[in-house]
């Protein structure tokens, strides 16, 4: 496999919208990835094409034919890129809707016992088994992540579960620390001793990253967000398994019994997940010699992590004659400085100034980060560290080396 050279870092920018510029603030660097990455120029057209046609799904005549050819062929397409085992894909209101969604029907179904999952996740998991654990008769439990590393274990996992967790949730990567956890390896913990566990995965953060590999992550349901992987805002995607598809749900009355969808959905939507998967195939045809799909889909993550592993290394520890964030005075990154978790992004605080400055600052010199704050949405990452907030520096394989020392020499200035 290769690494993305100079050359191919521009075509591949070349093929997302606004990628130096906002239409609104002019040149600028984007280094807000975690909060929305760029869109496909072909999700944009493709968008454009299917919200112009008038036909609707199920009928019998050449528009709707084509139309629900599109979202089979969608979800055939998602089905080769996460190595799905069987179950099922479907779109909903948006991955917080369907987190909750999946994990409702699996506490209502799953019996009384332990709703296991831990403090690194995301409120959306958290809310959902906090809700329905209770409603369901259940006891929600909470592993305590690893403040210092900004993840969660599988000998955590390990040490928590008990023979009555019957639903267990698992945050795939962190939108605050950035870091990434072991699915396939907590997914085997659980079942060590709670075999028949329903197991649910926010992927959320995770899937603009690739390397998604459902069969073995051995779980029942897993949720991504396509604005944060290259698609656009409107809607959310879910996997589940072929055990949690037959667990009652939500549904019309004498409809297909296996139909988790609540009535009709966009199909232009389906059609932009067919133009992602597409993208990662054409990487991952740039960067080795893989003749079949699923090789082009591996080889396409690999060389995403290396690329982000090299802006994220360059941004900690510099880059030309500019110092990296860990030589710079008063500056911390959370989870550390060398944590092998990391997925393309740093958070960071400087002691002399406040992180909502930083971000103003950073802005003013046409660098998009995010301020996180200690609220509902970050609040279990950053009180335990004693912070109010942290400055959020999220990148993606479409960042370069330069872009990263542009920011290097506004943060020699800022933490001066």
């Amino acid at each position: 496999m290769s690494q993305i050279t100079d050359a191919l870092l521009e075509d591949i920018r070349s093929r997302f919208a606004q990628v130096d510029h906002c239409p609104e603030q002019g040149p600028r660097i984007f280094f807000e990835n975690a909060g929305g990455a760029l869109t496909l120029n072909a999700v944009l057209d493709s968008s454009a094409r299917h919200a112009a046609i008038p036909d609707n799904q199920g009928r019998d005549n050449p528009g709707a034919h084509a139309l629900v050819a599109t979202i089979n062929k969608a979800k055939a397409d998602m089905a080769e890129f996460m190595n799905a085992p069987g179950g099922q894909f479907f779109v909903g209101e948006s991955g917080t809707e369907l987190l909750f969604r999946l994990i409702m029907n699996a506490c209502l179904a799953a019996g009384e016992g332990v709703v296991l999952g831990s403090t690194l996740e995301h409120p959306a998991t958290r809310s959902a088994c906090d809700r329905w654990a209770r409603i369901a008769g259940q006891r929600h439990v909470l592993i305590p992540h690893d403040d210092a590393t900004g993840t969660v274990t599988a000998e955590a996992y390990a040490a928590a579960v008990t023979p009555d967790t019957k639903v267990a949730t698992i945050l795939h990567t962190s939108p605050v620390t950035g870091m990434g956890v072991d699915v396939g390896a907590v997914s085997k913990a659980i079942r060590a001793v709670a075999p028949d566990c329903l197991i649910i995965v926010d992927g959320i953060q995770h899937a603009a990253h690739g390397r998604i590999d459902l069969t073995e992550y051995d779980v029942d349901g897993y949720v991504i967000s396509p604005y944060k992987v290259f698609s656009r805002h409107g809607y959310g995607v879910a996997w589940i398994s072929d055990r949690l598809t037959h667990v009652e749900h939500n549904a019309l009355i004498d409809g297909p019994a296996e139909n988790w969808e609540m009535g009709t959905r966009d199909t232009g939507a389906y059609a932009t997940m067919s133009e992602v998967v597409s993208y990662f195939e054409w990487l991952g045809s740039q960067v080795s010699d893989a003749t079949d799909r699923r090789g082009k889909f591996l080889a396409a993550g690999e060389a995403i992590h290396a690329q982000e592993k090299a802006l994220t290394d360059a941004m900690i520890h510099g880059t030309g004659n500019l110092p990296g964030l860990a030589e710079l005075p008063g500056v911390t990154i959370l989870g550390g400085v060398d944590n092998p978790a990391r997925e393309g992004l740093v958070s960071l605080v400087v002691d002399s100034v406040a992180s909502v400055d930083v971000v103003k600052q950073l802005n003013n010199q046409g660098i998009r980060t995010h301020l996180r704050k200690a609220d509902h949405y970050s609040g279990n990452i950053l009180s335990p560290l004693g912070l109010d907030s942290c400055v959020r520096v999220s990148m993606c394989h479409y960042n370069s080396t330069g872009e990263v020392a542009q920011f290097l020499a506004a943060m020699k200035e800022i933490a001066a």
